[in-house]
């Protein structure tokens, strides 16, 4: 396995952390800053919506540019971004350390899973992508609870400290360990890569990312929840309940990796399929302790089983200009966060109860179900229909 492998993890395990980190320790930031909850809350929408900037706007304007100095201008950037937060003596200023930070992100994940990619043989391109994510994962299962208690009890400025010293052991892998692998620069422009969006398949693979992330989180987003009105958990037990899913995250992120190197659409049809169910059976049994442990194992596992797939299938229909549309499928990952948190909020605001989003999350799936399907069925057609070449006699 590459080092650099590493290095590009440890920067996905940085940016992750900022991402989701902030959740534990909102009420924390609303006190010191004097805001209101609803206020706070816009720290980490205004994330999400930077990073759908940041993962179009940042890779486009750098798409001729080498992509190891890309690497590090970024990573810079979120450290800039992350000190500016933890410096912060207003919401204001804590607002714009969050939107530096997060320009970073989908640029990053995007131009890194390129050069993930073009570190290994053919073959293992899914899998390299999966080593980089990882970091991802594992800022779920381990970061988010050991920086949540860090803010918790030495302030919450410091967790942004610690973030932007990961980020400074990050800059650091890439720069000694990331080798400055040439593209042709000649022959890379905007314009070749908003061509790769001729493609239908590029874009049945962004509905996919969309549906099939917005179903897992249209469940997630309102889990706490469904583990204390429906399932009967106590409040205590939900923080490592919630690092159960991240276990379940971790190990499929590696299962859909190598699987994706095999068959990146039967990886993907198996993950979302066995999503769906698992959701479908969570709703159901939401009630019994034992059902929602398994479920919420399963849910991380399959839902997250098919990102490397999902980064591999748009840049393998991209082909020769894959950076910008990586990027945009970082994006759309982001927009199917907003999708299944905003439809779910609204099978609560229904008044249909603490289990609708789960229903609502299997709704989705199924859809993402549909979209791969035809996705699938389009590209054996057009296999079929390509001109085979047939050996001279």
């Amino acid at each position: 396995m590459p080092l650099g492998l590493i290095a590009l993890a440890i920067g996905a395990f940085g940016i992750g952390l900022t991402e989701f980190v902030i959740m534990g320790l909102l009420p924390d930031v609303a006190n010191d800053f004097a805001v209101s909850e609803a206020a706070a809350g816009w720290l980490i929408s205004g994330y999400a919506l930077s990073v759908v900037v940041g993962a179009l706007g940042l890779t486009a304007a750098t798409v001729r540019l080498p992509r190891k100095p890309v690497l590090v201008g970024l990573l810079l950037l979120f450290i800039v971004g992350n000190s500016l937060t933890a410096l912060a003596g207003n919401y204001e200023v804590a607002m714009i350390g969050r939107v530096i930070a997060a320009l970073c992100h989908g640029a990053f994940f995007g131009i890194g899973s390129v050069v993930a990619s073009d570190m290994v043989p053919a073959n293992k391109k899914a899998g390299a992508i999966a080593i980089m994510f990882t970091g991802l994962t594992a800022a779920n299962v381990l970061g988010v609870p050991f920086g949540t208690l860090l803010g918790q009890h030495s302030g919450w400025r410091s967790t942004f400290w610690a973030i932007s010293g990961i980020g400074v052991l990050a800059l650091i892998g890439i720069l000694v360990l990331v080798p400055a692998i040439k593209h042709a620069a000649e022959g890379i422009s905007l314009r070749k890569e908003l061509g790769a969006f001729t493609s239908l398949q590029v874009w049945l693979s962004l509905g996919v990312t969309i549906l099939g992330y917005g179903g897992m989180f249209g469940a997630f987003t309102y889990i706490a929840y469904t583990l204390t009105e429906i399932t009967g958990f106590n409040a205590t037990t939900v923080p490592w309940l919630l690092m159960l899913f991240g276990v379940g995250l971790f190990v499929g992120n590696w299962i859909g990796g190598r699987m994706a190197d095999k068959s990146i659409d039967r990886t993907l049809l198996f993950f979302i399929s066995a999503l769906l169910l698992v959701l479908v059976l969570f709703g159901f049994f939401a009630s019994n302790q034992v059902a929602t442990v398994i479920a919420l194992l399963l849910m991380g596992g399959f839902g997250f089983g098919t990102v490397p797939g999902l980064q591999s299938r748009i840049m393998q229909y991209a082909g020769n200009a894959p950076t910008l549309a990586s990027g945009a499928n970082i994006g759309a990952f982001n927009v199917g966060n907003a999708l299944g948190a905003w439809a779910g909020g609204l099978g609560i605001a229904a008044g249909l109860g603490y289990t609708s989003p789960i229903w609502i999350g299997a709704l989705i799936t199924l859809v993402a179900l549909i979209v791969i399907l035809v996705a699938m069925g389009l590209a054996k057609k057009a296999s079929a229909a390509a001109p085979q070449l047939v050996p001279a006699s």
